[in-house]
């Protein structure tokens, strides 16, 4: 009888939390059914929401945007899209992941906030020397409210000359290309100068997230979303900063990011 009771009291508590999530999803369903299949950039601005652009590229790095993402679709009044030069699928450093961009950059010209993600291997190369994506960075932040990057995205945000003469972050064994955008690298999990923040490595973009939430929301809202992904890491080895690691364990790190990037 205790279980049966424990075991309704489960799907009860489930079915309360999902709820506002199912409402979401109908609402949505029903809203999509009522537009074109093709949205246009004043459309997706002019919500009345607060509009954030997630970068995506071919080679991206995938916390890089997942992580982010589940923190600023958390926000209340915030509408967040995953922007690429085309609608095509995009597929992740390790070649295996792929995403379908909500939105191109032509759509979504000047979001308030916007995030550069890292990557590895060639598409990450190319997108430093990408024409459309730099100009889209360029012109997006003549406007936007916030300005982020996480891990190695600190470093296009370089080449679009965002960092020139300030200090910044990236990902630990990146840090030495920064100086050649002009900026300071600085050991810390995210590095606010202005409205631009940039993020370290990988899992340091929540970090940076959340704390981008309490200035766009409160406090208290980034609180609840801590809570609401049950953000409080505890990792068992202590090993993730390389102001902790032996030179041994970093070229460890490196070999295993290279064993899983696509060539």
């Amino acid at each position: 009888m205790s279980k049966q009771l424990n075991r309704r009291r489960f799907l009860a508590t489930t079915a309360l939390a999902t709820l506002p999530l199912a409402i979401t999803a109908c609402n949505t369903a029903q809203n999509n059914a009522q537009t074109t299949e093709r949205t246009t950039s004043m459309s997706l601005e002019t919500s009345g929401e607060r509009v954030v652009a997630i970068l995506i590229y071919s080679g991206f790095t995938a916390l890089d945007v997942i992580g982010p993402y589940d923190v600023l679709a958390t926000l209340p009044d915030t509408k967040v899209h995953l922007v690429a030069e085309t609608t095509d699928l995009v597929t992740s450093d390790t070649g295996i992941l792929t995403i379908r961009p909500t939105a191109t950059l032509a759509d979504i010209p000047t979001p308030d906030v916007f995030l550069v993600p890292g990557g590895s291997g060639p598409g990450a190369m190319a997108v430093l020397e990408n024409k459309q994506v730099l100009e889209w960075i360029k012109t997006a932040h003549e406007t936007s409210n916030w300005t982020t990057s996480v891990c190695t995205g600190s470093l296009i945000l370089g080449a679009a000359g965002l960092l020139e003469g300030l200090t910044a972050t990236t990902y630990w064994a990146s840090q030495q290309f920064l100086d050649r955008f002009g900026a300071k690298f600085v050991p810390e999990r995210y590095v606010q100068e202005g409205k631009i923040v940039t993020a370290a490595g990988v899992s340091a973009g929540i970090d940076m997230t959340i704390f981008l939430a309490s200035q766009l929301a409160s406090d208290e809202i980034a609180q609840a979303i801590e809570l609401a992904l049950e953000y409080d890491p505890a990792p068992p080895f202590g090993t993730g900063s390389a102001l902790k690691a032996t030179k041994e364990m970093a070229d460890l790190a490196l070999q295993l990011v290279r064993d899983r990037t696509a060539s």
